[in-house]
């Protein structure tokens, strides 16, 4: 039962499938968002809140490591993007 609802989630049209087109992805943005996130993501790790509490806030650097990462397979993808429109005109300009 919960495969199902995994699944349902997962094909939904508004799930998370449905991401940003790799055209209209920046690589400055992308980068930047990658970049971010790790430093955030090791300032968390350095960084002791307050005195009061005596842990490092996990619940921040969980979601900054989650930014990176995002951000990284957002980029990998506009670069597989632009290599297979690169390697379609390639290969048109060979056929002629």
């Amino acid at each position: 039962m919960a495969n199902s609802k995994l699944q349902a989630f997962w094909n939904h049209p508004a799930g998370p499938k449905t991401t940003t087109p790799p055209e209209k992805l920046s690589y400055p943005q992308q980068s930047v968002l990658a970049c971010s996130g790790l430093i955030w993501t090791r300032y968390g790790t350095v960084i002791i809140p307050s005195i009061l509490v005596l842990q490092k806030n996990w619940n921040f650097v969980s979601v900054n490591f989650a930014l990176s990462v995002t951000a990284m397979y957002q980029l990998s993808r506009k670069i597989q993007h632009d290599l297979s429109i690169k390697n379609q005109e390639v290969a048109v300009v060979e056929e002629e």
